[in-house]
């Protein structure tokens, strides 16, 4: 297993635990965060991107496959609002490989692990291009004005979903029946 923390900061040398950022997260103590290598096209995004991540399992059902998937054949989806697309084209990330000896899994659907010690990388990689690297891990990238409807979509289907940043997502529009502002 590989894990890795993707970062919009350039050489750390050590991740130190930290305070759960959101208090839906059921973790009460300081930890340092990775994502294994079947989710991290979820995080090659700047950290503030809200964004609607989902694919299909083999519990979902066709009906929500073919309505929220669709034909196009990638098996991962991301959507990100079109207002973000000249942010994720200017910036550069860095993804970091952490050593998985201390991690235990938070999340599997979600490919989130934990760690409560320190963790030194083991390596740091500059990613100059975000658009080229999420190609790489054979996700759609759908860039659309909003992405409240979706969310909703999504939360309501049969889909493994991740739902990130949403708090900065630009507002619904008028009519849309959304947990906004979120909890």
């Amino acid at each position: 297993m590989r894990l890795y923390h993707i970062s919009d900061q350039p050489g750390i040398r050590l991740f130190e635990p930290r305070h759960v950022p959101h208090p839906s997260v059921d973790v009460k103590d300081d930890v340092v965060w990775a994502v294994d290598e079947d989710h991290l096209h979820n995080y090659l995004l700047p950290r503030d991107c809200p964004r609607v991540t989902f694919y299909a399992t083999e519990q979902s059902d066709p009906v929500d496959v073919e309505r929220l998937i669709g034909p196009g054949g990638a098996r991962y989806v991301i959507a990100i609002e079109s207002y973000w697309l000249p942010e994720i084209q200017r910036q550069s990330l860095y993804k970091y490989e952490l050593d998985p000896a201390s991690f235990t899994v938070l999340d599997e659907g979600a490919g989130y692990y934990i760690s409560r010690q320190e963790v030194v990388p083991l390596s740091e990689t500059k990613i100059d291009d975000i658009l080229m690297a999420l190609l790489e891990y054979s996700v759609e990238l759908r860039i659309t004005a909003s992405l409240w409807e979706l969310r909703e979509a999504v939360i309501h289907s049969t889909l493994q979903f991740s739902i990130i940043r949403m708090r900065n997502a630009r507002p619904p529009q008028e009519g849309v029946e959304a947990f906004y502002p979120l909890p």
